[in-house]
């Protein structure tokens, strides 16, 4: 979680493509240049140990967005693709 929301951070498209479920990934990623990540919360996790071949993780990260702060609260759901952890997809919560 926190290399995806690095990758975010630095508008690593290529990254943030190879660490995606391909059953979900996009074909590309637009980042909006006015948002600025400012930080990132891990709340909670569930599963994802060498045991597991699913997980997921509750964060909130904060941003500005043309200046005004904002944050996004997802639970994020990962899975084991070819020995690789993978982001599946997401539940926003706010």
């Amino acid at each position: 979680m926190r290399s995806r929301y690095s990758a975010f951070v630095a508008q690593d498209a290529a990254y943030l493509l190879r660490s995606w479920h391909p059953d979900t990934r996009p074909q590309t990623l637009d980042f909006d240049p006015d948002m600025r990540w400012q930080g990132l919360d891990i709340l909670a996790t569930a599963d994802g140990s060498a045991f597991h071949t699913t997980g997921t993780v509750t964060f909130r990260a904060h941003y500005t967005h043309e200046g005004e702060p904002g944050e996004l609260h997802e639970q994020s759901r990962f899975a084991r693709h070819e020995g690789a952890w993978v982001y599946l997809d997401a539940v926003f919560t706010r």
